[in-house]
């Protein structure tokens, strides 16, 4: 999910989407009605039928916690995807003598085939972009130029949501959405941490725009196993006082029988 400490200054806290502490409990969002009525969808619904999945990732592990359900459900039914990690996610664990920037580099797309071939996509077609983590907003042109040389008339581009709460991902967000459109795909977004900043029934999420794509047991255990694979990012770092950066309240937030998209 990249670095999660946001400046007071920021937009993001400005607009109240906070990324701090525990955040919103899952037990909290289980309770919420909002969630419970989303309409379901099915993968054609999503993605239909001889159409390509372009999921565009800020960093490592975005991709598994926002439509890892959504990308195994594409791999069992033989469909063509391509996945876009934006960064390397080096920028994880600031001042931390374990994961350095160049570890981080070399261990964290390796996390990512691991979880990818947990989901049934070990010979995927991956694409990286090569971009500095957590300095997206400042490089949302290179980004729009990069994805455009892989874009095609009718993809179906699936990335993080546009007011996601963490600068990197609202910038991916927006770039896709730029390209997608000049690239004449269709949009679909996910949120990540929204979940955390955000309570049930806020009225800051586009509720009119979500929906909700159901995951079988099967599948529902592959995404948690995919998940557990980014061990740097789910393990307490012992040489700084950071703790997880995915901590397991918020690995349930996304670890759901179902997965939420914004159409």
């Amino acid at each position: 999910m990249g670095p999660i400490t946001l400046p007071p200054e920021t937009d993001e806290h400005r607009a109240g989407r906070v990324i701090r502490g525990r955040g919103t409990s899952e037990a909290s969002w289980r309770a919420c009605s909002h969630l419970g009525t989303l309409p379901a969808v099915t993968l054609e619904a999503l993605v239909p039928a001889g159409r390509r999945a372009v999921v565009v990732s800020p960093h490592p592990d975005d991709e598994v916690l926002g439509a890892g359900g959504l990308m195994a459900q594409l791999a069992q039914a033989g469909r063509e995807l391509l996945i876009m990690p934006v960064t390397d996610g080096t920028a994880s664990h600031p001042g931390s003598s374990r994961w350095t920037p160049d570890r981080l580099a070399q261990e964290r797309p390796l996390e990512t085939v691991r979880a990818l071939a947990l989901l049934g996509l070990s010979r995927i077609r991956l694409h990286r972009l090569g971009l500095h983590d957590g300095q997206l907003t400042a490089q949302q042109d290179q980004m729009v130029s990069a994805l455009l040389t892989q874009l095609r008339p009718g993809d179906v581009v699936i990335t993080t949501w546009r007011e996601d709460g963490h600068p990197d991902h609202e910038a991916t967000g927006h770039a896709c959405a730029a390209a997608a459109e000049q690239a004449g795909a269709q949009l679909i977004e996910m949120p990540v941490w929204a979940w955390h900043w955000a309570r049930p029934g806020d009225p800051r999420l586009p509720w009119s725009r979500a929906c909700r794509l159901p995951l079988s047991p099967d599948v529902e255990q592959r995404k948690r196993l995919a998940a557990a694979a980014f061990t740097s990012q789910t393990r307490p770092d012992p040489t700084s006082r950071a703790g997880c950066v995915l901590p397991p309240s918020a690995l349930a937030r996304v670890l759901r029988p179902y997965e939420v998209f914004f159409r």
